[in-house]
Parts: C-alpha cells; sequence; structure tokens
C-alpha cells in the first residue's frame, strides 16, 4: 500500500469516527463502535470535532481512554482546558509519566500543584519523581510503564506476577528482574517467559548483563550507546542501583529527533529550534546571538580585504572571481564539517585517528581543489581573454593564479572544516556549534587572504602583470 492509500485510507476512518458520533448512537454501542479504531484516528477526528462535541464524549470514552487518545495529539492542553481540573489529573494520571511531564510541562505552575494534588499517589509520586531530573538527564525522559520481577520466583510465580502487572502496565515485551534489596539483577524476554516449563531454572531466562542507563547521565552523551543496543526499551537507574524507570523506543526515536532537530538548528546557526508559529521577538532572540558574532566576524574579513586595496587599485579584475573562490571555499569545508561530525559522533577517536582523519579531509580537498582549479583556470583565461580583451598569456597568467588559489583554499578549507569541530570536541562542547555560518566565515577569511596573497605574490610582484598589461 503506497502512501497515498495509506493516506485515503485514514481519511476514511476518520469520517467514519465522525459519523458514528454524530449519529446519536447509545453508549454503550458508541464505545463498542470506536474500540475497533486506532487512538491515532481518533485523535485526528477530535480536532474536526466541535468542543460541545468533545466534552459529551469525554464521559462516555472514560478517562483511560481519553488518555490514550490524547498522547497521540500534539496539543493535548488544548483539549484538557474543555475538562474541569479533577477529570483532567484523572485523564493525565492513567498517561504514561513521561506523556503526563509533557503535558504538565505547557501548564503554569499553579495549575500543575493542582493537578498533582488530585492524583492517585502512586500517579503523583511518579511524576514528582522524573521532575527532579534536568531537563537534559535520562532520568526526565523515562516512563515508570514497566513490569519487575524479583529473580528469587519461579517460572510460575514470575508469570503470576506479569499477569497481576500487566493489567496496569503495558510495556511487557520485556521483564525486568531485580534482586531481594531491590537493586537491577537483569531483564528477560516475555516470549521466553512464556514458553519456559514449570521446572524451568528462572536465572537461566535472564539476561545478567543487559545494558543500563543512569538516571543522571546526560541524554546528548548516551544516545550512541542506546541506538547501538536497538533494544525495545532500556532500564534507568538510581544510585543505589535500583530500577526507577524505563526509555522506550518510542523515547528513544523522540530524543534522537529533537537531538537531530537541536542540530540542526545549531548549524543553521540558531541557538535552538525555531517553530512555525513563535512570536516575531522569539525568532529575532534565537537568530540574533549568533548573527551578532557572525557580524564581528564579518568585519574582521572586510577589513583584511581592505588590507588589500592595493592590489584591487593595481589589478581591479581579480574583484570579479573573489566571490568564486569563497563559495567554492566555503562549500567543501561545510562538507568536511559534516564528514567530522558525523564521525565524532559515532566514533571515539584516538589521536592517531584524528590525524588520519584530518589527512584524508585535505588529501580530498586538494584532490577536488586540483580538479576544478584546472577547471576554472581555462574557463576563466578563455573568458578574460574574450570579455575583457586581455592578451591571450596574460588572461592565461591571471586565470592560473585564480585556479591556483581555488585549489589552495580548497585544501585548508577542508582542514579548517576539521579541525574546528575536532577541537569543540576536545573541548566537550557540541561540535554542531562549530555551525555552518561559523565554518563558512572562517573559510571566507582563509580564501581572501589565500586569493589576494597569490595575487600580489604571483602576479604583481612576481610577473608585474599590471605595468605589462597597461605599460
Amino acid at each position: 500500500m503506497d502512501e497515498n492509500q495509506v493516506r485515503d485510507q485514514q481519511e476514511d476512518f476518520v469520517q467514519e469516527i465522525l459519523d458514528a458520533i454524530r449519529r446519536n448512537l447509545p453508549q454503550d454501542e458508541l464505545v463498542e463502535k470506536l474500540s475497533d479504531y486506532h487512538e491515532n484516528d481518533i485523535a485526528t477526528a477530535f480536532e474536526e470535532l466541535t468542543p460541545e462535541e468533545r466534552r459529551t464524549l469525554y464521559p462516555i470514552l472514560g478517562a483511560e481512554r481519553v488518555s490514550e487518545i490524547f498522547s497521540y495529539i500534539d496539543d493535548p492542553n488544548e483539549y484538557l482546558k474543555e475538562l474541569d481540573l479533577e477529570k483532567a489529573a484523572r485523564v493525565i494520571e492513567n498517561m504514561d509519566s513521561d506523556d503526563a511531564i509533557d503535558v504538565l510541562e505547557d501548564l503554569d505552575d499553579s495549575t500543575q500543584e493542582q493537578i498533582v494534588r488530585m492524583m492517585d499517589e502512586e500517579a503523583a509520586n511518579d511524576i514528582r519523581i522524573i521532575q527532579s531530573y534536568d531537563e537534559d538527564e535520562i532520568g526526565s525522559l523515562m516512563t515508570t510503564n514497566f513490569v519487575e520481577i524479583q529473580n528469587t520466583l519461579s517460572v510460575r510465580q514470575a508469570m503470576r506476577s506479569l499477569i497481576e502487572q500487566a493489567g496496569k502496565n503495558d510495556n511487557i515485551s520485556t521483564i525486568y528482574v531485580s534482586k531481594e534489596d531491590g537493586t537491577f539483577y537483569g531483564a528477560m524476554d516475555l516470549k521466553d517467559l512464556i514458553i519456559a516449563r514449570d521446572y524451568t531454572d528462572l536465572d537461566s531466562l535472564i539476561s545478567t548483563s543487559y545494558p543500563t542507563l543512569d538516571a543522571h547521565e546526560k541524554t546528548a552523551e548516551c544516545i550512541e550507546r542506546i541506538r547501538d543496543y536497538a533494544e525495545d526499551s532500556l532500564p534507568v537507574l538510581d544510585e543505589d542501583g535500583r530500577i526507577l524507570g524505563i526509555i522506550t523506543a518510542q523515547d528513544i526515536v523522540e530524543v534522537v529527533d529533537d537531538e537531530l532537530a537541536e542540530d540542526y538548528a545549531k548549524l543553521a546557526g540558531l541557538t535552538e529550534e525555531e517553530d512555525l508559529h513563535e512570536s516575531l521577538f522569539r525568532s529575532m532572540r534565537k537568530r540574533l546571538p549568533w548573527l551578532v558574532i557572525l557580524l564581528f566576524l564579518g568585519m574582521g574579513i572586510s577589513s583584511v580585504v581592505g588590507g588589500f586595496e592595493t592590489v584591487i587599485a593595481a589589478l581591479p579584475i581579480a574583484m570579479a572571481f573573489q566571490s568564486l573562490i569563497l563559495s567554492m571555499a566555503g562549500n567543501v569545508g561545510t562538507q568536511s564539517l559534516a564528514v567530522t561530525i558525523r564521525v565524532l559522533m559515532e566514533e571515539d577517536l584516538e589521536r592517531g585517528t584524528r590525524f588520519f582523519l584530518m589527512f584524508k579531509e585535505m588529501r580530498v580537498g586538494f584532490s577536488n581543489g586540483l580538479i576544478l582549479g584546472s577547471l576554472t583556470a581555462a574557463f576563466v583565461g578563455v573568458y578574460v581573454h574574450l570579455a575583457k580583451g586581455v592578451p591571450l598569456h596574460f588572461a592565461f597568467m591571471i586565470s592560473a593564479c585564480v585556479g591556483f588559489s581555488m585549489m589552495v583554499a580548497m585544501t585548508i578549507s577542508s582542514l579548517v572544516g576539521t579541525v574546528v569541530p575536532m577541537i569543540f570536541h576536545k573541548l566537550k562542547v557540541d561540535p554542531a556549534v562549530a555551525s555552518g555560518p561559523l565554518i563558512t566565515t572562517f573559510n571566507d577569511l582563509v580564501a581572501v587572504v589565500t586569493y589576494y596573497g597569490m595575487c600580489w605574490l604571483l602576479l604583481i610582484n612576481a610577473l608585474h602583470l599590471p605595468e605589462r598589461i597597461h605599460p
């Protein structure tokens, strides 16, 4: 089924849900009818309903089903406002704790406190534990929706404990095991427990070397480890080794997506990700800091160009090819930046590997620069001769300088695009901070100095070209 067919099918489901809700069916019949549809489709249908229709529907569906539907809505707070605080508390306490935190964060502090006080003690305690962690720590992303059993149980006892907990916790594909003192022991697959015989030793089903996360670990620092293990969920432990919660595959996807969005924002020169509907002031505040920094760096480049006034005055045609050198240097620098950040994310580079990466990127930059510089020399020479009327041998002297400068600038820019993120990484700063605009600005400086330096050294001082063209 292709994407259009899937979209059409979902639209059909949503329309069927809307028709069922608006047909004034008896409550029992409506509940049974809606039980055939996925919560995501019902959430989409919610957007088409009027507030009055939704208010009528909430008590019919019940707090538990409403909480499941709300987990598929981008902004559930818009709909929570349609409920009184007590009913909102019932809905939130039925959500996974991590989803409940996301909803509560968008409420003001007073409303948060009132809702948490109205929730049952266990749910409220889970909320407080998760809120105690900083937003960049793994503990702030965990959910308490998991099944935990003791390693001293028999297979039959473990199955009974699983059944008791499964009514309340539906993340049961991986079962976590603790010791008698409550510390984490290992994990087992649900499938292994189901097919195990009564006489099977439970310990033989448990993986005691199962990967874990520390609740205070920084999210950005353990994303690669989470992704490498590729488990449905990973346990989050406290300082004493007790399991506090788990990070699910869905959480992992959201974390990776958030990190990619954050890195993309940094590469675009933003202080943080920008939203389509945010205010003008907020958007300016995110963009302005980097722009101010780049403004002063740009002034530095302009002053460097000003230092080559004598070159421009003696050989005005050199100005025509400045943007060509700058753009190619910026392009290869950004390519090297992207490759280096990718490698730094995946591997813990040793000194030898770092030098190898630098050497490799310089070779790539030099090789590409040699090819593109040669092509530039050929085309620029023909252009200067035909369009500017410069004698052919003088035209190719100019074009050779342009091509050689391009090759040198591309080689150095490749090195800059590799070294700068490595320095940031060594200093324990996110390499993405070495953003596209920053690298491009540095490479502009490299390209300007290289190009006009070559023009001054080769064309003016060595070949005395201005005097020979205009004797």
